[in-house]
């Protein structure tokens, strides 16, 4: 009897511990922001819409292959002096499937 009263008490205890960590999976503001750095050349470039596109190399900060993806650049003015050809290093921030070049610079 002292065994089960045990077991239950310590069930109960761990519940909202629980109930938290499950809670967070599924809250939409908890996705962790992941940033890397990255080289690639651009491909194309979308000043007004402030988008460039960059064929990159692996990026293991953020879990990424080398592929060729389309970014929205935060501040706009970052694509100032960028031309499509041009190689460039650049920082990314992630957030669940959106990304974000934050710093780009010619390489």
């Amino acid at each position: 009897m002292r065994a089960t009263a045990a077991c239950l008490a310590a069930a109960l205890l761990a519940l909202p511990a629980i109930a938290s960590a499950q809670a967070m999976k599924g809250t939409p503001g908890a996705a962790a922001v992941t940033t890397g750095r990255g080289v690639g050349v651009v491909t194309a470039l979308d000043a007004k819409a402030a988008k460039v596109t960059i064929k990159h190399g692996p990026i293991p900060a953020v879990g990424w292959p080398a592929m060729t993806m389309t970014f929205k650049a935060t501040p706009p003015t970052l694509l100032k002096g960028i031309r499509v050809g041009q190689t460039v290093a650049f920082d990314v921030r992630t957030k669940r499937m959106d990304a974000e070049v934050t710093a780009i610079q010619p390489h």
